[in-house]
């Protein structure tokens, strides 16, 4: 038998995997012009928002893997360095555009909760 705290975090998984999963199904048969995992988190959002989901049932392997989330950046990390050549090479866009993402990423972000706050 299993224990209960294991088969809480399974469950979870599953239910985040199942998301992921139909996302990506959605978004490639649908041809959506975005990725199949923000499908997905779209999808989980509004089943949490309309409650089909006790959010206590995803929270355990939710909190897994948002601390063990370093790890998930570690084939990423590995990846740039094998392109550290270019890197060096073309550093003025990747900064440009790193800094210019990371603005707009904070605009919208901001323009959103202003917007939340004066809706709620």
């Amino acid at each position: 038998m299993i224990p209960r705290h294991i088969a809480r975090h399974l469950l979870g998984l599953l239910i985040l995997l199942a998301f992921l999963f139909a996302g990506e199904a959605i978004a490639r048969f649908g041809r959506l012009p975005l990725p199949g995992s923000v499908a997905g988190m779209l999808m989980l959002a509004g089943a949490l928002r309309l409650r089909w989901i006790p959010p206590s049932v995803v929270e355990p392997a939710a909190e897994l893997l948002i601390r063990n989330m370093a790890l998930f950046f570690v084939p990423a990390g590995v990846g740039v360095m094998t392109y550290a050549g270019l890197l060096r090479r073309e550093w003025l866009p990747v900064v440009a555009g790193a800094v210019a993402s990371t603005v707009a990423v904070l605009l919208v972000v901001g323009w959103m909760q202003q917007r939340l706050e004066r809706d709620g």
